[in-house]
């Protein structure tokens, strides 16, 4: 065989090998594309069966979640990671949360936001002026109505366990943002589940609950939200576990954490003209409360060697173009910090 003929064949195997190649990887491309699609494409196990398809779209599932604390199903709705991640990022409604949605997926839509990304979507349904926390005794004061508000418990033990057996979440790779009343239970459940969430977001939070005045204005507030009683939720204004749960007393649990806080001037701006204008001011008020507090809890904080980022933007007031704009404003840090892009 001459040398020519010998280098021929030579080229020919290198050409089929590469060809080989080329295919097998095209193949695996294909393969994880359908198993990455195939990751949304399937409705999970519920306490009723299956979850249901979610009218928003964009593979959310709404699920029933049994929470033997509460002794009822707690709707979540859920938006798996893209490709399989085991990253998760919890987000909380504010004071007059409903029981039909969440709204981030009504008044904004997380989940068009989040949609390329390879991060579950957690979306709890309800828990109107309930702080997510455990409460001491039943939230409302009708006897005939009772409202059982055990929902520290459902976040931080119930609804892992059900995350990770049905959408592969890890119980400790999670970020955990809100917004009002989600802010402050944000930062409260990082604190004492740090184990859980590795990140912490409160929007407009109100994160000195403790402070003069408040325990009467959130009095007031829940009175409003559903005619519920505050002492319910952790006793007289001397009982210890209202300090347990302010951000501003427990914040040393955030010293490994990543935490983001923001808070508007209540300026209004051009992006309010849509508002009724008692709802602007309604919406002034709240937010300059919520800036007060937040700055506050900051400066603490850093007294304490916490190095948490804070946006305290010129204009906004309590409402949804200013969450909305957090929301965009942080959706970098979360994939980065999560490792979820």
């Amino acid at each position: 065989m001459s040398v020519f003929t010998r280098a021929g064949e030579a080229s020919r195997k290198l050409v089929a090998l590469v060809v080989a190649l080329a295919t097998a990887a095209a193949l695996m491309v294909v393969g994880q594309g359908t198993a990455q699609a195939a990751n949304r494409d399937w409705l999970r196990a519920d306490n009723s069966g299956y979850c249901d398809w979610d009218a928003v779209g964009l593979w959310v599932q709404r699920c029933d979640v049994w929470s033997p604390a509460m002794g009822r199903n707690i709707p979540v709705q859920i938006q798996p990671a893209e490709r399989g991640g085991n990253a998760g990022l919890y987000l909380l409604d504010g004071m007059r949360a409903t029981e039909y949605s969440n709204a981030w997926l009504v008044d904004t839509n997380a989940a068009r936001l989040y949609a390329p990304n390879n991060i579950t979507l957690v979306m709890p349904v309800g828990g109107a002026g309930s702080f997510y926390a455990d409460w001491n005794s039943q939230a409302s004061l009708s006897s005939s109505d009772p409202v059982i508000y055990m929902w520290e418990t459902f976040l931080t033990q119930e609804l892992p366990a059900y995350l990770e057996q049905n959408f592969g979440v890890a119980r400790n790779n999670n970020s955990i943002g809100g917004l009002s009343m989600g802010g402050t239970a944000a930062l409260n459940l990082a604190a004492k589940h740090p184990d859980q969430f590795r990140q912490a977001m409160s929007w407009s939070g109100y994160l000195n609950t403790t402070a003069p005045g408040m325990q009467t204005l959130l009095r007031l507030a829940m009175l409003d939200t559903g005619g519920f009683n505050v002492n319910a939720m952790y006793g007289s204004i001397i009982n210890p576990r209202r300090f347990e749960n302010d951000p501003f007393w427990n914040m040393g649990g955030l010293a490994n954490t990543d935490v983001y806080i923001s808070a508007a001037s209540g300026l209004w701006s051009p992006q309010d003209d849509g508002v009724r204008v008692d709802h602007r001011l309604t919406g002034s008020v709240l937010e300059f409360v919520a800036m007060t507090s937040t700055r506050i809890w900051e400066a603490k904080a850093r007294l304490q060697g916490l190095n948490p980022t804070a946006d305290y933007p010129m204009y906004g007031i309590h409402g949804w173009a200013q969450f909305n704009s957090q929301l965009e404003r942080t959706q970098g840090r979360v994939l980065d910090v999560m490792n979820a892009w």
